[in-house]
């Protein structure tokens, strides 16, 4: 029996309705998404490859900062001051020494492996996915059995660290410098970071497990992700090993295999802006655990300790989007200048801290975190540009492993520091331009004469 005809018409209108209340709401989600696509593809990225490891970076700085926040709740939120203190120093004694052991492994295995970059990427998440799961059941607790776990997700995320920064040179677009490139991966980084961080702390609000089950379902899109890099990311040709020893570069026999050469034959701007960057580096990693407890302890005038703890990653944050952001502008500038201003503005900073942290602490952490954050991006980028320019093209992908390996032993090594201090900041503030004062000494005068004379030279490599 036909259906009655105003039945029909009505039934077309709110078919008509409905797709067209579909299309409202989807329009503001496909809006940001052709925005933020338009961003990644532009100046080449899309046709070089590089937008999809700038969105696969995403992702995993997402994964990374739920982790972050299940871990962070566990051992440092969830205990008092004294037994938080504890479980700190139980977690870098656990996950941080064997790291240092292991990091600078991860560098030579992952070179030994070119031609399964996309893989090792994809392993690096799926590793993560599970050792989430694995962490979830014993995160409530905060039992013994959750450190091994976590130690499994810091390597598993510094060796895709390893892996990216010797991905992006085969991924660069002919308008794109190594240092805009960079600053654009990890920009991505940064805003991933800041979103993903409220939506674990929502997840932890439905209880300590969820932010877990979050890092689960990122991880295993970047899994899946990884694949979807060009299969040029796996290409050797023209690739040698690069060693942090001196070492002269030697021909090889013709057709026979890559030679093998030295940071130190190309000069001293890369050894020089990797002492810079280190000294840096271990800045942050000692700022990252010293200014968590302190601020625990004696928060900020006026503030709570998890309003202190906020303001403080908000200016590091902000900084090192900044000194991200400024870094693209900066490209044709000479990069030991850079990194050496960067050296003298952190010493700078941190000694004017230790001088007045106790008349305007609030002012004074800030500007510490925000500069801190500010010369740890913008000397990165440089030592990129360094690298770009100084290391053949037969060693460069090795060597952004070996020294990204580096930076994050003294990230390490400035964290332990941190730890094992008495929560007192001016003596906090102290050590810290103690840190970047041994930079500057290492570093600072061989930066500015290579900047006088225009650079390095390419490194010889018959």
């Amino acid at each position: 029996m036909p259906a009655p005809a105003g039945g029909g018409v009505a039934g077309g209108r709110v078919r008509r309705a409905g797709r067209a209340a579909g299309r409202a709401l989807r329009r503001p989600f496909t809006g940001v998404a052709r925005r933020l696509r338009r961003v990644t593809h532009a100046h080449g990225a899309g046709e070089s490859g590089l937008a999809e490891l700038i969105e696969l970076h995403a992702v995993n700085s997402a994964g990374d900062m739920m982790i972050t926040v299940a871990l962070a709740s566990t051992v440092f939120f969830s205990v008092p001051t004294n037994e938080a203190r504890g479980r700190v120093a139980l977690y870098l004694a656990v996950t941080m020494a064997p790291f240092a052991l292991l990091a600078p492994v991860v560098g030579p295995l992952l070179d030994r492996v070119p031609h399964g970059r996309r893989a090792a990427m994809a392993g690096a998440m799926l590793a993560r996915a599970l050792l989430a799961l694995t962490m979830s059941g014993a995160v409530a607790s905060g039992g013994l059995q959750l450190y091994p776990a976590a130690l499994g997700v810091l390597v598993a995320s510094k060796a895709y660290g390893v892996v990216r920064s010797a991905v992006v040179p085969r991924l660069l677009p002919l308008r794109i410098s190594l240092v805009k490139a960079n600053s654009r991966v990890t920009l991505a980084g940064l805003v991933a970071t800041g979103l993903a961080a409220p939506a674990g702390a929502g997840l932890h609000l439905l209880g300590p497990a969820w932010p877990l089950y979050g890092a689960f379902v990122v991880f295993v899109g970047g899994t899946c992700l990884s694949f979807s890099l060009p299969h040029k990311v796996d290409s050797a040709r023209g690739e040698a090993r690069a060693r942090l020893a001196s070492r002269e570069a030697g021909a090889g026999p013709a057709g026979g295999r890559p030679v093998k050469a030295g940071l130190r034959t190309v000069g001293p701007s890369v050894l020089h802006g990797l002492q810079a960057n280190a000294a840096l580096r271990a800045l942050s990693g000692f700022l990252t655990f010293f200014l968590a407890f302190l601020l625990r302890a004696h928060p900020l005038g006026g503030l709570g300790a998890a309003a202190s703890l906020g303001l403080v990653a908000v200016a590091a944050g902000a900084g090192n989007a900044l000194g991200t952001a400024v870094g693209a502008w900066l490209r044709a500038r000479g990069p030991e200048p850079i990194v050496a201003a960067m050296l003298g503005l952190a010493l700078g900073v941190t000694v004017l801290a230790a001088v007045f942290y106790g008349v305007l602490a609030v002012g004074v952490v800030t500007a510490v975190a925000a500069t801190a954050g500010l010369c740890q991006a913008l000397a990165k980028l440089s030592l990129d540009a360094m690298i770009q320019r100084d290391v053949p093209e037969g060693v460069r992908t090795s060597a952004f492993a070996r020294s990204e390996t580096v930076l994050q032993l003294a990230w390490v090594v400035g964290g332990a520091i941190g730890i094992s201090l008495p929560l007192v900041g001016v003596v906090g503030m102290a050590v810290a331009a103690g840190l970047v004062s041994v930079g500057a000494a290492l570093a600072g005068r061989g930066l500015l004469s290579a900047g006088r004379h225009g650079g390095t030279a390419a490194a010889r490599v018959a």
